[in-house]
């Protein structure tokens, strides 16, 4: 059984039903809004964040279940991908999951309009039904992303992005949705705000990981569909690149630095930078701190009796860091 379905197992009708209820959400009067919505649910992926909703309520409330939920996780799945067809137009990518993206048919113009479409979905979903304590965590979240990616664009024009900043921004870009989901979950079956904070910061440390484990994909050598040193050509600072920075000589960092601005389209010099940062320890010092964060989440499950749900959490948190792709 592949990883996926087994953390699914314990949580199968709900994600069944959550399909409808999610397809139900994004319902419009507009024929050719419901042609592209119908083209996205279609084109769904994992569906990991409404996972973790349902995964981390089934946890904390010990089986227990609320209509809240269902909803919590729309609104998640509704504001995450706006996300998504808004950043193909902002990257002006053409695919998106081995799929045309939404501005690849049907333009920028339409694709911006239906990501405010489903992020006013969501919200007014949340508003509706005087869910506010579920829509202050994504509003959170939302806000937090949009920071995370200004801060990256900034950072990437000087190249001096710190350790410290690198985290920042991944905590924010990536790992703040996931802290999301998590905190909705446990909020949405009415737990405490000690417990709603803990699973915000559990969901934290997986975002982070996660986006660890993406950064580690540019050096593999492996077919993962996103090709090797995309990020060195696009100028982006991970990990692995920022601390071969912080470790190697005055001359080796100033080669470094005049490699990524001037020479990042460069086929064989972008090879060379990833020698470099391979023979100099950045992927074992990343993959370090990707451990880290996979036991410091581990460490917040410590609380909570043994369970199918905590179990399937334990495996989603494996999943993040072992997978291929």
């Amino acid at each position: 059984m592949k990883p996926i379905e087994f953390i699914k197992l314990p949580i199968k009708n709900e994600m069944e039903l959550f399909e409808k209820k999610f397809k139900d959400s994004m319902l419009s009067k507009v024929p050719l809004l419901n042609r592209i919505t119908y083209y996205i649910v279609r084109r769904k992926g994992k569906q990991m964040r409404p996972m973790f909703v349902f995964l981390v309520a089934k946890m904390v409330s010990n089986g227990g279940f609320d209509e809240r939920t269902y909803r919590g996780a729309s609104v998640v799945e509704l504001i995450h991908t706006a996300t998504l067809v808004h950043d193909d137009v902002v990257d002006d990518s053409n695919r998106r999951r081995d799929f045309f993206s939404i501005n690849a048919l049907w333009k920028n113009k339409i694709a911006v309009l239906v990501g405010d479409f489903m992020l006013s979905k969501g919200l007014l979903l949340s508003i509706d039904n005087e869910d506010f304590d579920l829509l202050k965590l994504i509003s959170i979240a939302v806000r937090e992303m949009s920071e995370g990616e200004l801060l990256q664009i900034e950072k990437a024009r000087k190249l001096d992005i710190t350790e410290a900043i690198y985290f920042d921004i991944i905590r924010k870009k990536t790992a703040t949705l996931i802290a999301a989901c998590c905190g909705i979950g446990a909020a949405s079956v009415g737990a405490n705000q000690d417990t709603i904070q803990q699973m915000r910061k559990f969901g934290e440390y997986i975002g982070i990981a996660f986006q660890i484990k993406d950064d580690l994909f540019d050096y593999s050598d492996a077919k993962i569909g996103k090709p090797t040193g995309i990020d060195i050509k696009e100028q982006k600072m991970t990990l692995p690149l920022i601390h071969s920075l912080n470790t190697c000589s005055k001359k080796e960092k100033a080669w470094l630095i005049n490699s990524i601005k001037k020479h990042n389209k460069n086929k064989e010099r972008v090879k060379e930078v990833i020698a470099f940062v391979k023979e100099n320890g950045g992927i074992e010092y990343t993959v370090a701190q990707m451990y880290d964060y996979r036991k410091k989440a581990l460490a917040i499950l410590n609380d909570f009796p043994e369970t199918d749900y905590k179990k399937s959490l334990v495996t989603m948190i494996d999943y993040v860091v072992e997978r291929k792709i």
